[in-house]
């Protein structure tokens, strides 16, 4: 694996980090090296993903080079491979989680809003300031900041280019939870280890069931119980735990993502 996206594993977490500093900045090979990582994680058998980056900064965003001399096709080709990664990210079967500290910008966010849970440290800023070079976000970052913040917020985001503090997209519901600068590494590690000592099974489930509300509406997601919630009921964990529950009370059952 290239030295720009840097793959570990603690237990049944996988790490997946941007590795080139000072920036992280998002080049052809930071891309292919991300996607190739992605893919090798989502072979793994894990119950949970963490996405973060090496350095002060999470990414200063796409190196601007990327961009030269692109025609309209060529750039629909980049972003057909940029917006893939993101749906790799978001149809993993387990919990994914961005635990983003510094600068983050552009790809480096959209990617970052790509996972199910997004931690930042108290000093953290984003952006997605596309519209310095006459722009607007391809990598899937407008509409995934007006599903978690509503569509109002989402034009001033994008419109204004402005960087925006943690405390400020925590209250928009774009950030799940801040954690001093500090801390944010170890707390978004435990974080991530409880979510994978869970029902593996269960959270891919309750993953789908958000996308199916998103994608089809409330009756829309009442209609795929019977194909999502009703077949956990053949996984070993939903028997142990429920066996465990008679007899010995909650609370009791350990699960293997099974």
């Amino acid at each position: 694996m290239a030295s720009t996206v840097k793959l570990d594993r603690e237990g049944d977490v996988g790490i997946v980090s941007l590795n080139s500093p000072p920036l992280n900045l998002f080049d052809v090979s930071l891309i292919n090296d991300l996607k190739q990582g992605l893919e090798e994680m989502e072979g793994e058998m894990l119950r949970a993903l963490v996405v973060r980056a090496e350095g002060d900064v999470f990414t200063g965003g796409v190196d601007v080079h990327v961009f030269d001399d692109k025609t309209p096709d060529q750039a629909g080709a980049l972003f057909r491979d940029l917006i893939a990664i993101v749906h790799k990210l978001e149809g993993m079967p387990f919990p994914t989680i961005a635990s983003v500290q510094g600068l983050c910008l552009t790809a480096g966010l959209e990617l970052a809003l790509g996972c199910d849970l997004l931690m930042a440290a108290e000093g953290a800023k984003f952006g997605l300031v596309e519209r310095v070079v006459g722009l607007t976000p391809a990598m899937g970052g407008t509409q995934r900041m007006a599903e978690r913040a509503g569509p109002a917020r989402a034009r001033e985001f994008v419109m204004t280019g402005g960087l925006y503090d943690a405390a400020t997209l925590e209250r928009w519901n774009v950030v799940n939870r801040v954690y001093p600068d500090g801390e944010l590494r170890e707390q978004t590690m435990k974080f991530a280890q409880s979510l994978a000592t869970g029902p593996t099974k269960a959270h891919a489930a309750t993953k789908a069931m958000v996308r199916a509300y998103l994608e089809h509406g409330i009756q829309g997601a009442d209609e795929r119980v019977e194909d999502i919630p009703a077949q956990l009921f053949a996984t070993e964990d939903l028997q142990n735990a429920v066996d465990t529950f008679l007899a010995e009370g909650p609370g009791k059952a350990t699960f293997q993502g099974r």
